[in-house]
């Protein structure tokens, strides 16, 4: 999606929350005392997620508990990949355990596989329609950014690549890693990026040109990738989630991100895993990470909110923000027909 047409939605959600905030807030933030109840029976929910325990998965389950005492939550951090392949496997076992999934790479698994029960939580009215799914499968409270980063101690901001181009200079032969998991958020996201924006053939061309290069590849997380860069054995990363490098940063780490347009967009999707053991209470919990009060929980860790009524705590990682960038966005409806090729384009060129 280009950055006009990305921004004017915001904008025009943004809009028509705050003209209908006065009368829709109430209703659309509070869960229903029947849904509540029934949560509570069942005194547990199990949420199997790929966010960073301490950045967002802790003060969102603490948070949740001060909100809904009498409901514990219980929860598994693993990769999207590794979340769908649990799940998937505890179903062909008969013994479903987890209630709450995030993450898009494990929501294109799990809705092949089945196993993503449709639920349109209130909370979710203030989210636009590009950031969830119009059957209820899917919604994304926060949204990732992925592009290029580079070690400021290595590399003079001027000196850094800042368009694709850039990225075939010979002086950066040797110096570039990403990760390769098989996911839009690894390096098939960025061949997709390049396919969809240059076209087929020229991306093509384009991605010959930059497998010369010499890339190391890193079966990896994208957070594993960029400390590579920030204690300097590489220079410049590509497909590092952009709100990672202010988040070290500030602790003083020699890094900084790249506005490389179009930047990869990733919905942070949540769902309802199907036949969950807690399903009332997993849905209390998809209700109170896609409210407002969830949403300011995560913008608090330094992730980004979707809601626009909800803002983010470094409003230039937002593509609407006062540095505005263009995006093209990686919903799982784009991924899922896509990705096959992607992860091809990735073993025949860079593996």
């Amino acid at each position: 999606m280009r950055a006009s047409a990305f921004q004017s939605k915001l904008a025009a959600a943004a809009m028509a929350s705050g003209l209908a905030a006065g009368f829709h807030a109430s209703a659309a933030q509070a869960a229903s005392q029947e849904l509540v109840d029934a949560a509570q029976k069942e005194g547990t929910v199990v949420w199997y997620t790929s966010m960073i325990v301490d950045q967002a998965v802790r003060p969102l389950a603490e948070a949740f508990k001060a909100k809904y005492p009498k409901i514990d939550v219980q929860f598994s951090r693993a990769s999207s990949s590794d979340t769908a392949l649990k799940i998937i496997n505890e179903a062909q076992a008969g013994r479903v355990m987890g209630d709450v999934f995030d993450g898009l790479g494990a929501y294109t698994s799990l809705r092949t596989a089945d196993l993503v029960e449709p639920y349109v939580a209130d909370s979710a009215a203030g989210i636009p329609a590009e950031f969830k799914n119009p059957d209820g499968y899917w919604a994304a409270p926060t949204v990732y950014y992925l592009s290029a980063a580079y070690n400021t101690d290595l590399v003079s901001a001027d000196e850094a690549p800042k368009t694709f181009e850039d990225l075939l200079d010979p002086q950066w032969k040797g110096q570039i890693v990403w990760s390769i998991v098989p996911q839009e958020s690894g390096a098939p996201g960025f061949v997709g990026n390049v396919l969809m924006t240059m076209g087929e053939e020229k991306g093509m061309d384009y991605l010959k040109k930059l497998s010369a290069q010499g890339i190391t590849n890193m079966d990896a997380s994208q957070r594993t990738v960029l400390d590579r860069v920030i204690v300097g054995d590489f220079p410049i990363a590509l497909m590092t989630y952009t709100h990672h490098s202010p988040i070290s940063a500030a602790k003083g780490a020699p890094v900084d991100w790249i506005r490389m347009q179009p930047v990869v967009g990733s919905p942070n999707t949540v769902g309802l895993v199907r036949n969950a053991p807690h399903p009332n209470a997993a849905k209390l919990l998809i209700d109170f990470i896609e409210s407002e009060d969830g949403q300011k929980v995560l913008a608090d860790g330094m992730y980004l909110p979707t809601n626009p009524s909800v803002k983010a705590k470094v409003p230039e990682l937002m593509a609407d923000g006062p540095q505005p960038f263009k995006v093209t966005m990686m919903t799982p409806e784009v991924v899922t027909p896509n990705l096959k090729h992607w992860i091809d384009v990735v073993d025949q060129l860079f593996r």
